[in-house]
């Protein structure tokens, strides 16, 4: 039975401020990338012995606004590099080259308060590019179980860390090596989605994304879609990432992104959340959500792009979402609830969508568990604020493949298989 009926008034076609800051423009030198190469220091087999050198390295996805108080991420970071004995090295090259080192005692100071043995920070940032290639640091990381990477812009990463050539820098090449021998890799906001491979995202807003599409770059116009086709540091290779994702509304510009470069799969992380990623290089990884929010998996493999009034759309996108204890399997595509959780019953209503702004701070995630727990609607229709043109965004509950859980028997704690549609009404 379709939606009851909402009147949907007039929306002006210029833009509304979102709630939240604008991306910080960058400031890196035209020879930010003519550092000497340099020959990382070989790490001894004392340094290669990690807790969890069996069975792989172990990823930390952070959807940024990671609190410091957040014990169960903080906790398991500091577990899997050794617990008191983990030694981490702290990476704020993402940051501004003038908040690098405070951000960097920030992060050693909060690793050590939940448990680190020792946590230092490396100058590495965009006014010492040529300390990615210092052969003293390499060996200092080569000497770490873990590594934090703090948040600012990924591509001050990806031009700081990465040869011009798309090489590792000395410093790079060490993390990756740590990493290959059971070693952690930590990284929240910018320091997660450096952590993807080909095709990372730069920047872009939902509506400008959908109406213009995805080029190739970075861009100082911080609505414009860009992305590196070379990547990130391809430690994560199951799908694009991208964070801040509910509370930002970057549903649009991953749908975008994924099905203009072709891929199948992203994962949306939300703040104060992270996904652990075990198993690192064994070919049998296990992603497990932690944190306050959700991670959300958006499935195009059977998704179709089109056109409608002459604008982009796309149809039947599988849309999952999975919070605290919840379990992916990338081979299989498959969620496995948390321990405890129970189908959820839905309630005698129609489903009523949040507000004509589906990209404002969670209202998509809103609409999908609000018509999860509605027992009257099998779809939701939501339309962007701005209307030049207009995009509407449509949520639906097939009959076959979907399914909801609750972890408190009121709300949908984990969806799998919503189907969405984005087109031009």
């Amino acid at each position: 039975m379709p939606s009851a009926p909402h009147p949907r008034p007039h929306s002006p076609s210029a833009p509304r401020p979102r709630a939240h800051s604008r991306r910080t423009f960058l400031t890196l030198a035209a020879g930010a990338l003519t550092a000497a190469a340099a020959t990382a220091a070989p790490a001894t087999a004392a340094n290669r012995r990690t807790t969890a050198s069996a069975t792989g390295g172990t990823l930390f996805l952070i959807g940024g606004a990671l609190a410091d108080t957040n014990t169960q991420v903080y906790g398991r970071i500091v577990a899997a590099a050794g617990g008191s004995g983990a030694r981490f090295g702290v990476l704020t090259t993402g940051s501004h080259p003038d908040d690098a080192a405070a951000n960097g005692a920030f992060y050693a100071d909060l690793l050590k308060r939940h448990g680190a043995g020792s946590a230092e920070w490396l100058p590495i940032d965009a006014g010492r590019p040529g300390a990615a290639e210092d052969a003293a640091l390499a060996a200092k990381a080569s000497g770490m179980t873990g590594f934090f990477l703090g948040g600012g812009d990924q591509y001050r990463y990806a031009t700081v860390l990465k040869r011009s050539d798309g090489g590792d820098t000395a410093v790079l090449a060490a993390v990756r090596a740590r990493l290959a021998a059971g070693g952690v890799v930590a990284g929240t906001s910018a320091g997660a989605q450096i952590q993807a491979g080909a095709d990372m995202i730069t920047g872009g807003e939902s509506y400008e994304a959908l109406r213009d599409g995805s080029s190739p770059g970075w861009f100082e116009d911080a609505t414009r879609l860009g992305y590196l086709a070379g990547g990130g540091f391809g430690f994560f290779s199951h799908g694009l990432v991208d964070t801040h994702f509910a509370a930002r509304g970057r549903q649009g510009r991953s749908l975008r992104l994924a099905s203009d470069t072709g891929h199948s799969r992203f994962f949306g992380i939300d703040e104060n959340t992270a996904l652990e990623v075990a198993g690192v290089g064994t070919g049998q990884e296990s992603l497990t959500v932690l944190g306050e929010r959700a991670v959300f998996v958006f499935d195009l493999r059977t998704a179709a792009p089109r056109t409608d009034n002459g604008e982009w759309g796309i149809s039947a996108v599988k849309y999952g979402q999975l919070t605290a204890g919840d379990r992916y399997n990338p081979y299989t595509w498959g969620i496995t609830p948390a321990s405890g959780r129970a189908p959820l019953v839905p309630r005698d209503r129609y489903a009523r969508r949040a507000t004509d702004d589906v990209f404002a701070s969670y209202v998509f995630t809103d609409n999908a568990g609000d018509l999860a727990l509605s027992g009257r609607s099998t779809r939701m229709t939501d339309y962007t604020y701005e209307t030049g043109p207009e995009f509407a965004v449509e949520l639906r509950k097939p009959s076959a493949g979907y399914a909801a859980w609750t972890a408190d028997g009121r709300r949908p704690s984990t969806l799998q298989g919503m189907l969405v549609d984005v087109y031009a009404p």
